[in-house]
């Protein structure tokens, strides 16, 4: 027996053979999570799981622009065995986690994998694998009889995290079972490995508070942070240490993703992790994670069908908030108020501003935690999609409790047209970014420079912000503005708009050709940067250029930017960028192709 249990829209799920997936609606506890969460349990026939994972990965491998999502959850205990294991794959929106308080309560004997798409032959890559997690779980990596595909297969680009895994055997991040196994980006949080990672043509990677058996190589930009046996600093690339890597020792400052999991009582509850400031490693290392536990019942389990007033009775009431798999509509703005509230995705919900509001406000108050969540421009112009603290007067100083954005993703088009002015906007102090990918399409439904229309992706107003794998791509005008002091961003990725028409269409300001990547305020005293690195491919066929790929004063303290680069993408695209950081560093254009230029200190 397989019970589902979250909210959907998917309608029926079919099997591999294509018969209908047979389900009884049975939840194991006092939650409904609705149709497309899936909870399975050890005394379930395998033959079963193995039916159900292989279904929703064959709907989800293809379905990058589609309505569907899911969640995967697995119960404590031990699935699969060394003769008959469990391996499946993951798909484009799914979830895939356990559902114990520690990531070895639940055993997968087998591997759960994410593999290049084929289009046509010698077209076989991982650049669009986005949008899908694994987290919470150990997995004794057992293949038999896999051929090529021997070991854990995690061949992933952006918005596509790994949190709290135990992996014991070796892991792969490009699949090189196919050509030429392009991959672009990824990111590792609190998570183990007992064999070695092969990093491969991941030409980025970014790993936090993790331990490492070895790291095979890196390409552009390997980043990591709090990770014991990482590969030492060695930026940009020799022949003495390999690289290029950036490594600090400690993460400065911590919020671990909180989670679902079931208790002794099969009882539901979430996890919230505390935060941890110069820390290294994992946070289960030495046994629980420090945190505290919420029950469940402590929380609004919403779904797509409910309307946003509903939500928002339940949040204001002192109700935490689970948003079950599914595309939300908002007519309006769903508003979190309360310190320390709890706002977790299940399955990638997707929320749509349809009036030209914010998707979502947060109020000045500290311990929030966002996570989960993908937020998508709808066709109406949004001024913001995300706003954290609304700039006045504000409860955020305490720094002993930090805001945390955990795994938030921000589209401008591509699944369907829309337009925003600014994805996600931090007004707050002592915010924590964590896993953000926002990225104006590139591809997909209503792309094209007047279409999908977005000026920036992340504008940080507050002082003390922290950010781990930022990735912002393709806006229209400076990419990220920084606007606090005493902030930090470790590591930080950034492809150029592909699409200005012409030079004129793209100009910061006379005199000043395009629009700088990463651009920190002229009043900033502070604000320290590592492994930040811009890419350029402009395709209208005429030749476009950027002064700078980052802007910074040059009164910041020397030093502050560690491990800078720019490169130039394809000899198929025009122009390119004239400088690293502000008139430092030489230029990246077709003149130089794939071919880093680095600026290692800065000012």
């Amino acid at each position: 027996m397989c019970v589902m249990v979250s909210g959907g829209i998917a309608g029926a799920l079919l099997t591999t053979s294509g018969t209908a997936l047979a389900a009884q609606l049975v939840p194991p506890s006092q939650s409904d999570f609705g149709p497309n969460v899936y909870i399975f349990n050890p005394s379930m026939p395998q033959s079963e799981i193995q039916a159900t994972v292989n279904a929703v990965a064959s709907q989800q491998i293809s379905n990058q622009f589609g309505t569907q999502r899911y969640a995967l959850l697995f119960e404590p205990g031990t699935y699969g065995s060394s003769s008959n294991p469990l391996n499946f794959q993951v798909g484009y929106y799914t979830e895939v986690a356990g559902l114990g308080l520690s990531p070895n309560d639940v055993v997968i004997n087998g591997s759960v994998d994410v593999r290049n798409q084929c289009f046509g032959a010698n077209n076989c890559i991982a650049l669009d694998n986005f949008w899908r997690s694994l987290s919470n779980l150990s997995i004794n990596v057992t293949t038999p009889n896999a051929g090529c595909y021997s070991g854990e297969f995690w061949a992933v680009s952006q918005a596509a995290p790994m949190r709290r895994v135990h992996v014991k055997g070796s892991t792969t991040l490009m699949d090189y079972c196919s050509g030429p196994s392009y991959a672009s980006g990824g990111f590792i949080a609190d998570s183990q490995f007992d064999g070695n990672v092969v990093n491969g043509s991941q030409q980025q990677f970014f790993v936090r508070n993790s331990k490492l058996s070895g790291w095979s190589n890196g390409v552009w930009n390997q980043v990591f942070s709090g990770v014991i046996g990482a590969p030492v600093q060695c930026f940009p690339a020799q022949s003495s240490c390999g690289g290029p890597y950036t490594t600090l020792a400690t993460s400065p400052v911590t919020r671990e993703a909180p989670y679902l999991y079931m208790d002794a009582n099969k009882l539901y509850n979430v996890f919230v992790p505390s935060v941890q400031r110069n820390s290294s490693g994992t946070s289960w290392a030495s046994g629980t994670t420090p945190g505290s536990s919420i029950s469940i019942n402590k929380f609004f389990i919403a779904k797509p069908t409910d309307s946003v007033e509903k939500i928002n009775d339940a949040v204001k009431s002192g109700r935490n908030l689970i948003l079950t798999p599914g595309v939300y509509h908002l007519t309006q703005s769903i508003q979190v108020t309360r310190p320390d509230t709890i706002v977790l995705g299940l399955g990638f919900p997707t929320l749509i501003p349809d009036n030209g509001t914010a998707a979502m406000t947060v109020a000045s108050a500290k311990g929030v935690s966002i996570s989960g969540i993908i937020f998508d421009a709808g066709a109406k112009n949004s001024p913001v999609l995300l706003q954290v603290g609304d700039g006045h007067a504000r409860s955020d100083h305490d720094a002993s409790d930090p805001t945390a954005l955990q795994d938030v993703f921000f589209r401008i088009g591509g699944a369907q047209p829309g337009k925003a002015t600014t994805s996600l906007v931090v007004n707050s102090d002592n915010v924590i970014l964590d896993d953000i990918w926002a990225w104006r399409a590139d591809h997909g439904n209503g792309v094209g420079w007047n279409d999908n229309t977005a000026d920036t992706g992340v504008i940080v107003n507050g002082d003390n912000v922290t950010a781990y794998g930022l990735f912002v791509e393709h806006y229209q005008k400076y990419e990220v503005i920084w606007n606090g002091n005493g902030g930090t961003d470790i590591f930080f990725q950034n492809e150029m708009p592909y699409d200005p028409p012409s030079q004129a269409a793209w100009m910061e300001a006379p005199g000043v050709d395009g629009w700088a990547a990463f651009k920190v305020g002229n009043q900033v005293t502070s604000f320290n940067g590592y492994g930040m690195g811009s890419y350029s491919f402009f395709n209208q066929g005429v030749d476009i250029y950027a002064a700078h790929a980052f802007e910074v004063p040059t009164t910041l303290p020397t030093g502050s930017l560690h491990d800078l680069f720019t490169i130039f993408l394809s000899t198929s695209g025009s122009g390119g960028i004239l400088h690293v950081v502000n008139d430092a560093g030489g230029s990246s254009t077709k003149a130089n192709p794939d071919t880093p230029v680095t600026v290692v200190s800065y000012p």
